[in-house]
């Protein structure tokens, strides 16, 4: 009985650990100049004049504080790519000096 509770015991455990990684995605960072901006959306081209759109339902943070020409780092999650639709989150745009 016992060696059967600590079995189901550590399989919960092992779910739990495996659902708490899946939940965690990694962040990331582009820098480049914002060419566009958008109520849903904005654009930044990077140092190789690749341009990426970023689509957001709230708009994010430090966003408010740029405009079109500044050159921004974007904090992001997900996949950035010059011809797919942005597949993640923006956790942040700040202006950089």
């Amino acid at each position: 009985m016992k060696k059967k509770l600590m079995t189901i015991v550590i399989c919960t455990m092992l779910c739990a650990a495996l659902f708490a990684g899946c939940g965690r995605a990694e962040e990331k960072e582009l820098t480049g100049t914002i060419d566009e901006i958008k109520d849903f959306m904005f654009v930044i081209t990077d140092e190789n004049d690749t341009p990426y759109s970023f689509t957001f339902e709230e708009k994010p943070e430090g966003l408010e504080n740029v405009s079109e020409g500044d050159t921004v780092i974007v904090k992001y999650t997900g996949t950035i790519s010059e011809v797919d639709p942005f597949e993640g989150e923006v956790i942040s745009v700040e202006k950089t000096e």
